[in-house]
């Protein structure tokens, strides 16, 4: 199948798969502002990311690695699932036992009575995600996208459950999460007959060192991403400043203001999930640099076109995602969206050059980027959000991924050195910057001047976009 084709392929049943579940996951926050308040969302933030950042270093980024060798066809499937369950289980044993000395650091203070679901919850978070990633790593994308519907919509019905039901909070959120890991484990476990991958006689003691030569480069890597965004709800929520608003409940309504943004995400994952399969299989081809320009210029294209909408929106769509009905705070939340939004959209570039890293193999080089931003994310919050607050916070995370974004977009091209428009993308960001500009100061008809600098960006990256789109649909 022509390459083009098969990106197109493959983001359309990701869509599909992923559309649906991204709108359930949108109307949960309506679900958790409506029955959770500002300071125990925090919390929920809290944990969320505390798992993000305990995955990668107990599991050895084996979810990496196994999309990584599971699509090279010189590995046998059944050596790649069975080496990487068992690096992954051996990781996850020792987790148990390092978890519960967490709530003795200070600043993690708020996960006191919640150690043992933080475990169960990062355990079958683990276990999920090495099952769907190989099953995407077979090709078997319309089974991947299907239980990508089924968790979130398991997900959702456990959360009205044990949250608007039983008033469990937190912990029903928790709870909610495990249950539908577990479930999806089950479901690919049966449908894509994972069972028939494992036993002790496939288990490759020379495979698991390269899996992990390839995969712990990216540990660090992972981390510092993790680091990059519970740093900021970190600084909000412990530090003090008799000019900003600071404390759990500011941090929490920060965490809620960076739901917005995901619906970029939304797009850029469902393409992302295509192209990284993409990227590692037309690794060695002839127009592999070809294919990387006109790919990565349309997928520039669509995002700060996707970008400037949403910040035209913002408020009618915070309006919509947020329920004011019991915690009136949630209403100022569009105000802190602006630049978080921004942020996304180099987040998302971020993870399309760090795919040049992952299909060449020099996992290496991504994690000294990613240590670039966070360093660069912590100096920028010490110094913004004692005098600005929350929206300090936003412009912190913005300027500390589009520092990542330069550092790749020179370092990266030596190993693919495809064509970029450097001129184009910094008109881009100036015009989506002052767009930000305006919408968080709010002077008079600024959303007349948002609306003309949405034509603007649209006009200015809509031929990128129909060219690459019409090329797939001719080829």
């Amino acid at each position: 199948m022509n390459k083009y084709k098969k990106l197109a392929l493959n983001t359309a049943v990701f869509a599909v798969g992923s559309f649906g579940s991204k709108i359930l996951v949108i109307l949960l926050t309506r679900l958790y502002t409506k029955h959770i308040s500002p300071a125990n969302l925090y919390t929920k933030d809290l944990l969320e990311s505390i798992a993000l950042f305990l995955l990668p270093v107990f599991t050895l980024s084996m979810t990496e690695a196994i999309v990584r060798y599971g699509l090279d066809e010189k590995y046998k499937k059944e050596e790649v699932f069975t080496t990487a369950s068992s690096v992954t289980l051996m990781g996850l044993a020792f987790m148990v036992f390092v978890v519960p000395f967490l709530k003795f650091i200070p600043f993690l203070k708020e996960i006191n009575g919640y150690v043992i679901l933080l475990i169960v919850y990062t355990c079958t978070s683990g276990i999920r995600s090495l099952c769907n990633q190989f099953v995407r790593a077979r090709g078997m994308v319309k089974l991947f996208s299907l239980d990508g519907i089924l968790a979130t919509l398991s997900l959702f019905l456990f959360n009205i459950l044990f949250i608007a039901h039983l008033n469990m909070g937190v912990k029903g959120f928790m709870l909610s999460v495990i249950l539908s890991d577990f479930c999806s484990t089950i479901f690919l476990l049966i449908v894509a007959h994972l069972y028939e991958f494992t036993g002790i006689k496939y288990f490759n003691k020379k495979l698991a060192k390269s899996m992990l030569k390839f995969a712990l480069p990216l540990i660090p890597t992972i981390v510092m991403w993790t680091i990059t965004g519970l740093s900021d709800r970190i600084f909000i929520s412990n530090m003090h400043s008799s000019r900003a608003v600071l404390g759990n409940e500011s941090a929490g309504l920060y965490g809620v203001a960076n739901k917005i943004p995901n619906l970029i995400s939304m797009v850029s994952t469902i393409f992302f999930q295509a192209w990284n399969m993409s990227a590692i299989t037309e690794n060695n081809s002839k127009d592999r640099n070809d294919f990387y320009e006109k790919v990565y210029g349309a997928y520039e294209a669509l995002l700060f076109i996707a970008g400037s909408f949403l910040i035209l929106t913002v408020k009618f769509v915070s309006s919509i995602i947020n329920s004011t009905a019991n915690y009136s705070q949630y209403g100022d939340v569009y105000k802190y969206t602006p630049f978080l939004i921004i942020a996304v959209i180099f987040t998302c570039l971020d993870q399309f050059l760090g795919s040049i890293y992952t299909a060449t193999k020099h996992t290496q080089n991504s994690f000294w980027t990613s240590f670039v931003a966070c360093i660069a994310n912590i100096i920028l919050n010490d110094a913004l959000i004692p005098e600005w607050g929350i929206q300090g916070a936003s412009i912190a995370t913005f300027l500390s991924y589009y520092i990542c974004f330069w550092a790749r977009i020179i370092d990266a091209r030596y190993y693919i050195p495809f064509g970029f428009n450097w001129k184009k993308s910094a008109v881009n960001t100036a015009i989506v910057f002052a767009m930000c500009l305006l919408t968080v100061f709010q002077p008079p008809l600024y959303i007349v001047y948002v609306a003309l600098a949405t034509l603007v960006i649209t006009a200015l990256n809509f031929k990128a976009l129909l060219s690459t789109v019409l090329k797939l649909i001719k080829r």
